[in-house]
């Protein structure tokens, strides 16, 4: 399980690199392939679609069951609703008994922040909003609880062409406990090409463009914003 980041190739670990150099066999999402392809050149290629994760995986077995070394590759990290968590899973359940190596990679979630400044200096709760794997009844209880402790929350696949109502909702359950002013950090595409940051309020949030490879970020009571950077205080006396 290779985690190859957000996207730029000098946020990938070296370790990262190496694993997919020395594998037979890489296996993983289409758009996720791109990002490497130079790298992965000589390499047997398994690519396929959203949605074909289980398939990804018991494809990836069947080659390692050869003999073959087998990547499968994640955005971000593996283990950050990544491909590890599903693959030790399926190793578990059909007593699978291959070796297997999770090696981790910057998440969307720390290189956004990281543009945006420090906005994950305190405790944080990191949401998913596709009701895809996860009940929307659940999904709205943990914005609700993150909201009334004061997490910062971390916002991961916002709105899709086929969910367009999701973080409207959210963004309604949030209101009702944080102020309109609350700062709110968007960042698309973060360590790509076309990566595109606002910074904005929670009032506003909605308002502007958003897609799945979107990161939000929203502020708790002490966030503040200092020129073109996002700022949550971590309690020291200043």
């Amino acid at each position: 399980m290779v985690g190859i980041g957000p996207g730029a190739r000098n946020e990938m670990s070296q370790r990262a690199l190496d694993a997919l150099k020395n594998s037979d066999t890489i296996v993983g999402y289409k758009l996720y392939i791109d990002l490497i392809a130079d790298i992965v050149k000589d390499k047997q290629i398994i690519a396929s679609a959203m949605r074909k994760e289980i398939e990804r995986v018991e494809l990836a077995i069947h080659e390692a069951q050869t003999g073959k070394t087998v990547c499968i590759i994640s955005s971000g990290d593996p283990g950050v609703y990544g491909m590890a968590g599903l693959a030790l899973e399926m190793a578990h359940k059909e007593n699978i008994d291959l070796p297997i190596e999770i090696i981790p990679g910057i998440p969307a979630a720390n290189a956004a922040a990281a543009v945006l400044g420090a906005p994950l200096m305190h405790d944080y709760a990191v949401i998913s909003l596709s009701d895809l794997l996860t009940p929307w009844e659940i999904i709205e209880k943990r914005v609700k609880y993150a909201v009334e402790a004061d997490f910062v929350i971390v916002l991961y696949n916002p709105m899709s062409s086929q969910r367009d109502w999701q973080l409207k909702k959210t963004s309604e359950i949030i209101l009702r406990h944080k102020s309109p002013n609350t700062p709110v950090g968007i960042v698309k595409d973060v360590s790509r090409g076309d990566e595109f940051v606002i910074l904005t309020t929670l009032d506003k949030m909605t308002t502007h463009p958003i897609d799945m490879t979107t990161i939000i970020i929203i502020g708790n009571s002490t966030t503040f914003t200092f020129r073109n950077y996002m700022v949550t205080k971590r309690g020291y006396h200043v």
